[in-house]
């Protein structure tokens, strides 16, 4: 894999209404430019919010080359300090950023003020291999990279950049560790990011950690995860109960949760809300609630480069520790992509893997 092409292969994105919708292209590849990095795909994987821009409900500028999930090895690069070499597998922060504004200096580049989205962003003439469904990607100057250690495979180090350090964002400051009490946390939605979360949490020390879904064959698989399945379809309640959790995540993407989640709170809990990056997401909650159970909310979106770093470390600890592979389809090629959009909207795994 590591021979050199002067051409890539892409799939591009012409918007929901355009048919087709997708198309395949074959594009010389460009000289890179200072600090640039250009990788090969070794494999990439659907995220949901690629679905929701394929499906209509997530609106992104077109033409577009889609998929932000992916492992890259290196085949070029024009940066002088780093330790990359050619033939490194590597994964990246989505998000290019200038680390200059106020937000970067903060260290919230995820919010930086002139950021640039991998597999969410318009192809151009100066910016044509910006997403995960190609043969190949230029990752930018300003992004963040992480070497990934020879024994965790392809189809688990994909999911590092998106999902895995989202939910390292998400704990991170978290602790089981508690001198009167076991520690116990409920992560409401157990797609990837919930398995993720229990994952997390478990190795953080903490006692008990409740995973809730209204779909019961989500729930299987959590148990091998170090979760304890809660199923919230109307049948009687299988919660911890009534004021008996320290910490409440928000995975679901579904604000009717809030209730429960806010019941289910100790007094003085932390609710945190990851899931709901949408504007359906009015809540039914009173700032008495709030108050009187002396609760903080805190929102989180993305991540930094620290979480990233954190990400490859943790599966490099775990990945023979849990079943991670169960979570991942076969792979298809990008040559049958539409056959892995299929696959991906049944839910059979957490994520369809493409092998470009």
């Amino acid at each position: 894999m590591s021979h050199m092409s002067n051409t890539a292969r892409r799939l591009v994105f012409l918007g929901t209404q355009a048919e087709p919708c997708l198309i395949h292209e074959e594009v010389p590849i460009p000289k890179l430019k200072p600090g640039e990095i250009l990788g090969k795909l070794r494999m990439a994987t659907i995220c949901g919010s690629d679905l929701h821009t394929i499906s209509g409900k997530r609106k992104e500028q077109t033409p577009s080359i889609l998929g932000h999930e992916g492992v890259v090895e290196v085949i070029n690069h024009l940066r002088p300090d780093t330790d990359i070499e050619k033939g490194d597998r590597i994964t990246f922060h989505v998000i290019n950023c200038c680390n200059k504004c106020e937000n970067c200096r903060e260290g919230l580049q995820q919010k930086c003020i002139s950021l640039f989205k991998y597999g969410h962003s318009i192809m151009t003439e100066e910016s044509q291999l910006n997403g995960c469904y190609a043969s190949h990607i230029i990752i930018h100057s300003g992004t963040h990279v992480a070497k990934i250690p020879g024994h965790v495979r392809d189809n688990m180090a994909a999911t590092i950049n998106c999902a895995l350090a989202t939910m390292v964002n998400v704990v991170s400051g978290l602790t089981g560790e508690n001198p009167h009490r076991d520690t116990v946390a409920l992560i409401q939605g157990c797609g990837l990011l919930g398995i993720y979360g229990c994952v997390l949490l478990q190795e953080a020390g903490f006692r008990k950690v409740y995973c809730s879904d209204i779909e019961p064959k989500r729930l299987e698989i959590v148990q091998r995860f170090g979760g304890i399945p809660v199923i919230t379809d109307g049948s009687p309640p299988s919660d911890p109960g009534d004021n008996s959790v320290d910490v409440v995540i928000e995975v679901c993407g579904f604000p009717g949760v809030i209730p429960d989640g806010i019941r289910l709170l100790r007094t003085g809990g932390l609710y945190v809300l990851a899931g709901m990056v949408h504007p359906n997401s009015n809540l039914d909650i009173t700032g008495e609630q709030i108050i009187r159970k002396c609760v903080t909310i805190k929102g989180i979106h993305n991540y930094g480069p620290q979480h990233l770093d954190e990400a490859v470390s943790f599966l490099s600890r775990t990945c023979n520790k849990y079943p991670f592979e169960e979570l991942f389809s076969p792979s298809f090629k990008l040559t049958d992509f539409e056959q892995a959009l299929l696959l991906s909207k049944q839910q059979v795994f957490n994520r369809v893997c493409v092998e470009p």
